[in-house]
């Protein structure tokens, strides 16, 4: 099922290690505030988990060289989904015509 993403909360882990594997997240809400997903970035040589949905709550692990298209991609776009398929988490745009601009 693909969720429609509304609103996001970003949250970045100092120290050495992160927070539990984890570098930084973002947390991925519809129009109710309701959790959608989590994506998790993670810095060379931490553990990596592998994508999964659980409670209805996607988590999508990215490396932390992603968290800057990713922030982009929230803030510029509109009509954002995410969604589960073969194992694996995505974050999309819904289709736009080319030439669009900003």
């Amino acid at each position: 099922m693909a969720y429609q993403v509304d609103k996001y909360h970003v949250l970045i882990y100092g120290g050495p290690t992160g927070y539990q594997t984890n570098r930084a997240q973002i947390q991925l809400s519809d129009s109710a505030g309701k959790s959608r997903a989590w994506i998790r970035f993670n810095d060379p040589g931490m553990s990596f988990e592998t994508d999964y949905e659980q409670d209805g709550i996607i988590r999508m692990h990215l490396p932390s060289d992603m968290f800057g298209p990713v922030i982009d991609l929230l803030r510029n776009e509109s009509g954002l989904y995410v969604y589960m398929a073969q194992g694996r988490a995505f974050l999309g745009t819904s289709s736009e015509p080319i030439g669009e601009g900003e």
